[in-house]
Parts: structure tokens; C-alpha cells; sequence
């Protein structure tokens, strides 16, 4: 876990400082210097280009680390790479072609409730593209072992240039036309970057060289577009859909919502970035005690650090809303269940990276066609009811059982499963500390008591976890970060 935990520590800190300027831009900067109605197309614009990215990248973010290690000569290694490079436009061509054929009648039905999205479509495409080419940059860097720069790129490039935008937009000197413009132009300037670094470790020498196994490459590649994009799906299907069942500043006031509840996430997303090369690598070794060992650690670090970011946001929820424009402020149940879904999204460990890289990975079409669907379904059925708490709902049962179903097949077929006693004890002490701490507040100021408070329950709840020894590579950290523990 050395590489790990070297790489994913760096990833956490650039993540959480990408994450820190975004929720200045998304708690205080969007809702102050945006109206409603165009925070929420912002929002929209972004969400639609997530969903259509795996469709645009072809897979090739997933084929490019899956096979990387396979190819053993610089021949078949350099074709390989050049197909990596050309496969997407295999679905970016036609598409494109479609959306200047049939712009009118997209436009039309994307804008049907909210007519202000009508004049983004071509925003929604161009973001779409840039973000599908820099996830292959990315992974580009990725099989090299490199994941620092690019983890910079995707948290913190992107949401700093955004804030200087939106200080444009409050100076008057840029109007909010302009802006929306500007934030795609900062996607396609990500994408040139990442390529520019990613060669800079290994320039692309173009080879049209025959590929034994491209067959199951380009399988792999078209299966893991639906695959590969559940996640991303899940994650913005419901700003999408809200947009189409309510009126467009409601994705605005989700959107908060959902931006704190998915700071959990942070650590996994931190450490997925090395752990897809290095799980390939063992699975194309056939080193099974290594995967084992990689696939229970990786869990237990993630749960123990994500039940401590649980608590943090939970406990101090009710505070940070006292800052926040009192519109924005009816979000709490949704944090709690999206934040729930979060702490068992984390402690799947490197699942993800197992059935993706695996000869199993064909099943996991089949089980995102399953959430695909159910995510669809629950959200037309409980948004018309619920609201934005409805889709929260739908979101939390989608994950719940996309995880529970990959949990089930991975212990099945290569009979290993992440968890332990130590995982038990975990869930207890965020359950108690939670229950416990969550009427204590400071009666001072909202950001004085938000400090105070994170540091009663960060200490209670690293000397808990430190003591009851529960995670050699947690209180290896510990030990160096808080040596008086």
C-alpha cells in the first residue's frame, strides 16, 4: 500500500483544496453572483455533459489501463495507444453531425420546461467532448504511475478558474452569456493540459500495427461505456431530471445539497486514481493474495476516513446552513441520505476497479443497465412527489443496490469481500459519536462554532479509532500527523 497511500495522500489534499474553492463557488459565489435560473443552467449544462462523457470517451479512460500492462513490446504497445487515441471519435463524429443535423429538435425537447436551456446545446456538446478527451489524458498519466498532476487538473483547475469567472460576472465585467462561454472554454483548456503532461511521459508514436486481441478490446471498450458510466450517471441523472420535472432553480438549490454530502467522496476518488493501475496489474498477474489484501485495506482505510467526514458535515450541518441564503437552506434531508449512500459508495474499496478489470466485467453491464433503469424509474416516481428530497431518495436506493449487487458478485466469483470485525466497529463509533454529538453546539458565531466543533469530533474520533487499533495504515498516519495521540 506504499504507492497507495504515497500518491492517494497527495490526491486527498489536492482534491480537498479543489473541493474547498468549490464550495466557495457553489455555497456563496453562485448563489450570490448568478440568479437562480442560470445557476441552475449551469448546473444543467455540466450535469447533461457528464452523462453524455463515457458515451464520448468510448471506454477508452477504462480499455487504456485494463490492457496497458498486457502489451510486452513497443510496437504493439504504440498501436495500442494510438487506437486509445482515435477511438473516441468513433462516437464524437456521429454525434456531432447529429446535433448540427437535428439541433432544433434537441434543443426543443431539452428546453421544453425551461426554455432558457434552448440556446446551450452546442455548450452541453463542446464540455462534453473536453471532459471525455482529458479523462483519456488522464488515464494516459495514470498507467505511468502518475496521478498527481492530473488529480490537480480535474479538482482544482476547473473550479479556481471558474471562481475568477464569477468575480468577472460580479465586477460587471464579463455578463452571465459570456461566463457560461467562458466555463466551457476552462474545460477545453483542462483537456489540452492533461495531453500536453500525459505526453510529456510518454509521447504517442502513431502505429496502425496489427492488435491480436483488439477484438476484445473494442468489446471491452463498448461494453464499459454503459458500465464505466453509472457512477457519473447516478451522480447528475437527477440534476437532469429535476430539471425536467421542476422549475430550473431548483437544480440550484439540490445542487448545494448534493456539493456538500459528496465531499465524502473525496478519498475515494483520491485513491481510485492509483488503485486502477495497480488492481489491473494484479489481475493480469493472477496475483490473488495481493488483490485480496488491496481490496480489504483499501476498504477499511476509506470507511474509517469517510465515517469521520459523515460526521463532520452531519454535526455541523445545521450550523454551516446558518451562513448560507436561507433559500438554499432546505436541503438537510437530502445531505443525510446522499451522505449515508457516500459512506457505503467508500467502503466498497476497489471493487470498482476489480469487476472493471477483470474478465468479469461483462456482468457489470448488466448490472448498470439494472441501475439505469431503476435510478429512471424511481426518479420519475418520487421527484413528482417528493421534490428535490425525492430524487435524493432515488439516488440513495440506486447506489445501495448497484453496490450491494457488485458486492455479492466479487465474493462469489473470486471469493473475497472487503470487510471485517474492524469495519463493524467503524459504523458503531460514527453511530455513537453521532448520536451523542449532534445537539452539542457552540452558541457563537456559525464559522467559530463549525472549527470548534470539527475539532472536538476529529480528535474523539481519531483517538477512538487510534486506540482500538482498528487500521495499521490509519494509525500509521495518525501517529504522524498527531504524534501526542
Amino acid at each position: 500500500m506504499g504507492i497507495v497511500i504515497r500518491q492517494s495522500f497527495k490526491n486527498t489534499l489536492s482534491t480537498y483544496i479543489g473541493f474547498g474553492i468549490g464550495a466557495i463557488n457553489t455555497l456563496f459565489l453562485y448563489t450570490n453572483f448568478l440568479t437562480d435560473e442560470y445557476y441552475g443552467l449551469v448546473a444543467f449544462i455540466l450535469s447533461a455533459a457528464n452523462i453524455m462523457l463515457p458515451f464520448m470517451a468510448f471506454g477508452v479512460q477504462n480499455a487504456l489501463i485494463k490492457f496497458y500492462s498486457t502489451f510486452k513490446t513497443k510496437n504493439t504497445l504504440n498501436s495500442f495507444l494510438t487506437l486509445m487515441l482515435l477511438l473516441p471519435l468513433v462516437f464524437i463524429i456521429p454525434t456531432t453531425i447529429f446535433g448540427l443535423i437535428g439541433y432544433d429538435f434537441i434543443a426543443s425537447l431539452l428546453s421544453e420546461k425551461n426554455p432558457l436551456v434552448y440556446g446551450y446545446l452546442w455548450h452541453i456538446l463542446i464540455t462534453a467532448i473536453a471532459m471525455a478527451y482529458f479523462e483519456v489524458f488522464f488515464s494516459w498519466s495514470k498507467v505511468q504511475m502518475k496521478t498527481v498532476f492530473g488529480n490537480v487538473m480535474r479538482e482544482i483547475f476547473h473550479r479556481f478558474c471558474i471562481m475568477i469567472l464569477l468575480g468577472c460576472v460580479y465586477m460587471g465585467w464579463i455578463s452571465v452569456n459570456t461566463f457560461i462561454g467562458a466555463v466551457v472554454a476552462v474545460y477545453v483548456a483542462r483537456m489540452f493540459i492533461m495531453k500536453i503532461y500525459a505526453f510529456t511521459l510518454r509521447f504517442p508514436v502513431i502505429k496502425f500495427n496489427k492488435i491480436e486481441n483488439v477484438s476484445s478490446i473494442l468489446k471491452y471498450s463498448f461494453l464499459i461505456i454503459i458500465a464505466g458510466s453509472i457512477a457519473m450517471v447516478i451522480l447528475d441523472l437527477d440534476k437532469f431530471m429535476i430539471g425536467q420535472y421542476l422549475e430550473i432553480e431548483n437544480v440550484a438549490y439540490y445542487s448545494v445539497a448534493i456539493f456538500i454530502a459528496t465531499v465524502i467522496s473525496v478519498p475515494q476518488r483520491s485513491m481510485h486514481q492509483i488503485l486502477m493501475p495497480i488492481t489491473a496489474k494484479f489481475l493480469n498477474d493472477g496475483n490473488k493474495e495481493e488483490l485480496k489484501s488491496l481490496y480489504q485495506k483499501s476498504s477499511l482505510s476509506l470507511l474509517v476516513i469517510s465515517g469521520l467526514i459523515f460526521l463532520l458535515i452531519v454535526l455541523n450541518i445545521n450550523m454551516l446552513y446558518q451562513i448560507l441564503p436561507e433559500k438554499f437552506t432546505g436541503g438537510l434531508f437530502v445531505v443525510i441520505i446522499i451522505g449515508i449512500a457516500k459512506v457505503y459508495d467508500n467502503a466498497m474499496g476497489n471493487n470498482n476497479a476489480i469487476l472493471f478489470n477483470s474478465d468479469y466485467y461483462r456482468i457489470v453491464l448488466f448490472f448498470g443497465v439494472l441501475l439505469a433503469l431503476l435510478a429512471i424509474v424511481f426518479n420519475v416516481i418520487l421527484i413528482p412527489l417528493y421534490g428535490i428530497e425525492g430524487s435524493a431518495m432515488a439516488t440513495f436506493l440506486a447506489i445501495v443496490i448497484y453496490n450491494t449487487l457488485k458486492l455479492i458478485f466479487v465474493r462469489i466469483k473470486l471469493n473475497i469481500q472487503p470487510f471485517s470485525l474492524a469495519s463493524f466497529k467503524v459504523l458503531v463509533l460514527v453511530a455513537v459519536l453521532g448520536l451523542a454529538l449532534y445537539w452539542v453546539d457552540f452558541p457563537l458565531n456559525p464559522i467559530v462554532g463549525i472549527v470548534l466543533k470539527s475539532i472536538l469530533v476529529s480528535l474523539l474520533y481519531c483517538f477512538t479509532v487510534y486506540k482500538l487499533d482498528i487500521s495499521e495504515d490509519i494509525n500509521g498516519i495518525i501517529k504522524k500527523y498527531i504524534p501526542f495521540l
